[in-house]
């Protein structure tokens, strides 16, 4: 039986939320879509698939990934707990980042074959929902060859630093986890990592690429646009968001 596609995506603001937290909340989404995908398949029946998207930011933390190094973190964690962050060991892809406040993570959960994506489709179109978002603040971004994420002067060795990093997790074409774009990070805490385990690289944000004020709600509604536009979703205000959010 065909399925029942759906393009609506809800729209979930988190604020400022511990990474654990909304870790667990990204689970029971992401369990959620899975669950339903399973019984359609056992059921022979075609009921839709919903999708989220999350914003937030996080206190300083650290995440490393499932393919991650240790040895990429350049602190010990007593020190780590001294600048007032901690350090997750996590099921996405990738190597480590930070997250801290002023950066807008973003966590698409959504059930790919609503889109009709691949997993390498998928990473390419966040990928370019950012560049685009940035091109709209005047930042010229594009991707680095062999890396994910998205990147300022990709093509100069020298001058190549990261503004958004990106890490994912999929099963049963369910997508969690997404993206980190620096708005106003304090930049100070990459100082402790090799960020994403890439050494030599630098890492940005938009303010200090010469965005004045960088508003975090105007790069929200400008992601928002792009969203829609390349995945052709149809994103729902957070009046749609599900019962068991808290």
């Amino acid at each position: 039986m065909i399925p029942a596609l759906n393009t609506m995506v809800d729209l979930i603001e988190l604020g400022l939320i511990p990474f654990q937290e909304a870790w667990d909340y990204q689970e029971k989404l992401f369990q959620k879509i899975v669950e339903q995908k399973q019984q359609n398949r056992k059921e022979k029946i075609s009921h839709p698939t919903f999708n989220y998207l999350l914003f937030c930011e996080h206190p300083h933390v650290y995440t490393l990934g499932k393919s991650g190094k240790q040895s990429n973190l350049l602190i010990n964690e007593s020190f780590l707990e001294s600048r007032g962050a901690s350090l997750f060991r996590i099921n996405r892809g990738g190597d480590i980042t930070y997250h801290g406040p002023g950066q807008l993570v973003t966590y698409p959960i959504l059930d790919l074959d609503n889109f009709n994506l691949s997993i390498k489709s998928y990473i390419n179109s966040l990928e370019e929902v950012v560049i685009r978002t940035l091109d709209q603040f005047d930042i010229q971004a594009g991707r680095l060859k062999g890396a994910t994420g998205v990147w300022l002067d990709p093509d100069d060795p020298v001058r190549a630093r990261k503004i958004c990093a990106m890490g994912v997790r999929t099963s049963h074409w369910v997508s969690m986890h997404g993206f980190a774009l620096n708005i106003h990070t304090d930049l100070n805490y990459f100082n402790y990592i090799i960020p994403c385990g890439i050494p030599g690289k630098s890492v940005t944000s938009m303010s200090k690429e010469g965005v004045r004020n960088a508003d975090m709600s105007a790069v929200k509604q400008v992601l928002i646009r792009q969203f829609n536009e390349i995945f052709g979703m149809e994103i729902q205000p957070e009046a749609q968001t599900p019962s068991f959010k808290n």
